[in-house]
């Protein structure tokens, strides 16, 4: 089968044959309709993530994807030929920029009927993202205050949907032209991050969640109200990452200095961070999936593909000016 391959560090994809792929007892077989790109395929692939996430190359990249079961393994009881499914495989099952993936049975679900597969192939890994920021680590109550930095982008567009379904007032940084999208998309308060300081216009929040990193990551912390929690999805990882990876001790340490900075100033202004890399969780893309068949969350896909612009497109991925998600389709 086609697939689009890592095969160096800092070199475009390659799109070969593969073989066909293997299927264990607790696998399902997934023909892949849609496969959003996400930041983390084009970090991946220039090696910026070498350390924690060790792929041994030859890699098929790739996150996210929706499709149509053609076989499930022997102990699969969830699933069947023919059910329509997306998931954001685990971080030893990727290859979704692929026509076939064997994904775990317990990182897949049922997809929302109300959406196409092309929008289904966009969420997993933000919308898996934006729940474990807002919902696990959050703990987002009514009447709250949260701020999602980068409203416009795949995880913001998702965040600021949720944090109001969760029943917070949110504040969100955008460009000057998606300032009447993010507010469409239900943010309360939106900031032109070009022309305007949010460090200085926002007090008392009780949650960021930050995609950005490095300075606008620790100028989060200032809005905080006591107690309040920066969570950042672009680093620096923390200790507590460093013993979900099972790093060994060096890295650990690695990863706990790389955070000490922000963390100083952070118990220093009273409130944490803390860093998320989001996990593959069926269970969660099945709440998620209710959200949108209910209407409370919709897909936001500003860009749909065909299957051979795959390796182009994720490497203009950072340029930016696409609303929501970038989505690779084989329809």
């Amino acid at each position: 089968m086609k697939a689009f391959v890592l095969t160096q560090y800092k070199k475009p994809l390659q799109q070969i044959d593969v073989p066909e792929p293997e299927l264990g007892d607790r696998d399902v077989l997934v023909d892949v309709k849609a496969a959003g790109l996400n930041q983390l395929d084009e970090k991946i692939r220039l090696g910026e993530f070498k350390q924690i996430l060790p792929y041994k190359l030859p890699q098929v990249l790739g996150h996210d994807v929706a499709g149509v079961v053609l076989q499930v393994g022997a102990k699969v009881r969830s699933f069947k030929p023919g059910d329509e499914v997306f998931a954001r495989p685990g971080n030893d099952g990727i290859g979704t920029f692929a026509e076939r993936i064997a994904v775990a049975e317990e990182d897949l679900a049922i997809k929302p009927a109300t959406i196409s597969m092309d929008e289904a192939g966009s969420l997993p890994l933000v919308a898996l993202t934006a729940w474990q920021a807002l919902v696990e680590r959050g703990s987002v109550r009514p009447g709250q205050k949260v701020l999602i930095h980068a409203g416009a982008g795949g995880v913001g567009s998702i965040a600021i949907q949720l944090a109001k379904y969760l029943g917070a007032t949110v504040a969100t940084t955008v460009s000057a032209g998606n300032k009447d999208f993010a507010r469409d998309l239900g943010a309360d308060v939106v900031i032109d991050y070009r022309t305007e300081d949010f460090a200085e216009s926002l007090h008392d929040y009780d949650l960021v969640l930050d995609s950005l990193g490095g300075e606008n990551l620790e100028r989060s912390l200032t809005v905080l109200k006591p107690g309040g929690k920066v969570i950042g999805i672009a680093g620096p990882p923390d200790a507590a990452f460093a013993r979900q990876l099972g790093a060994n001790a060096l890295l650990r340490g690695v990863m706990t200095l790389f955070s000490s900075g922000v963390r100083r100033k952070a118990k220093r202004l009273g409130v944490t961070y803390e860093f998320l890399f989001m996990q593959a969780s069926g269970k969660q893309l099945r709440e998620i999936a209710g959200l949108i068949d209910a209407g409370d969350i919709k897909p936001v896909v500003g860009r749909v593909v065909p299957f051979d612009q795959t390796s182009e497109v994720l490497a203009a991925l950072e340029k930016g000016g696409v609303r929501g998600k970038t989505v690779v389709s084989h329809l």
